[in-house]
């Protein structure tokens, strides 16, 4: 298993599974579903950072390589584990691809998951500071005309908070040789209502085909969309580039837009022959890495 920063609070539990013969969805799902219960990640799950109105908005997909199966939520409002509810569109809407807004949530409802507060006080406090700096803002309930008028001005200013912040993704490869990719966030902190990142879309932000590998994004989602980054990640490892090249070329690519918005991009893949590499814009980055014989979380470094 690989997976981007953050993602070692997780890898533990999919490789139990692993270990124990599960399949690499599971394992992912696993992953993913403990990333997202770590209160002190404000990038995923429960304790995310909210959009401009101080909403808590997930998106998550997961795809599976023998297949090239996918699924996927959007602006899923009130459900914890948004990987889990992908899976299930992936399996039992298997003629949709993604679910958004209000019709992620009723199919959440009607397959039993449970709803869950997911604007924790920590999360709800770093939202009230970003407003203070906001002409005209108010610390009031989100429903007042204040809040909604500071946000456009909010997502014009648009930062990540100061701790590690962006897309948790995870890969697993499994006994049976089966590739999948999982990824979850809350997105960009202050977006939008209704933003929609790389995250929900395949071969934006989750790519994968177990013939060649599997890639995901995390960072700033709207390049990622522009590049179609995680399928170039793929289509690069097929043309026989290594892993860490296979997203260095993605990262070129995307380098050279134009973006007075841009941030870092970062990039992390996986092979049926268990390499693995990443590459971020900007220096420091890490990937996390397990495997069945590993006691703990490798953590590597990332080309530049």
């Amino acid at each position: 298993m690989v997976g981007s920063a953050r993602s070692e609070v997780g890898l533990p539990d999919g490789m139990a599974l692993l270990r124990e013969g599960a399949s690499a969805l599971d394992a992912v799902e696993a992953a993913l579903r403990r990333c997202g219960d770590n209160l002190e990640d404000h990038y995923i799950g429960t304790g995310g950072l909210p959009n401009a109105l101080g909403v808590v908005e997930l998106d998550a997909s997961v795809m599976v390589g023998s297949t090239r199966a996918f699924g996927a939520v959007a602006a899923l409002r009130g459900f914890p584990h948004p990987i889990s509810v992908a899976r299930c569109v992936m399996e039992r809407l298997p003629q949709h691809c993604l679910l958004v807004g209000e019709g992620a949530e009723r199919f959440a409802d009607e397959q039993g998951f449970e709803r869950a507060e997911l604007l924790t006080a920590s999360s709800r406090r770093l939202h009230e500071e970003a407003l203070r700096a906001s002409p005209g803002s108010s610390e009031d309930a989100p429903e007042n005309a204040a809040y909604r008028e500071a946000a456009i001005d909010l997502v014009a200013r648009l930062a990540p908070h100061g701790g590690p912040w962006g897309t948790v993704d995870v890969l697993a490869l499994d006994e049976h040789g089966d590739l999948v990719v999982g990824v979850s966030t809350s997105g960009f902190p202050w977006k939008y209502p209704g933003r929609v990142g790389d995250s929900a879309l395949p071969g934006a932000g989750n790519y994968v085909d177990a013939a060649f590998g599997g890639a995901a994004c995390t960072g700033r989602g709207e390049t990622a969309m522009r590049v179609v980054g995680a399928r170039s990640v793929v289509d690069n490892l097929s043309r026989g580039m290594s892993p860490s090249d296979a997203c260095r070329a993605m990262l070129d690519d995307a380098a050279s837009l134009p973006d007075v918005f841009a941030s870092d991009l970062r990039a992390v893949c996986l092979t049926p022959d268990g390499r693995h590499g990443a590459a971020a814009l900007r220096p420091g980055a890490s990937y996390a890495v397990m495997t069945a014989a590993d006691a703990s979380v490798k953590i590597v470094p990332a080309a530049v």
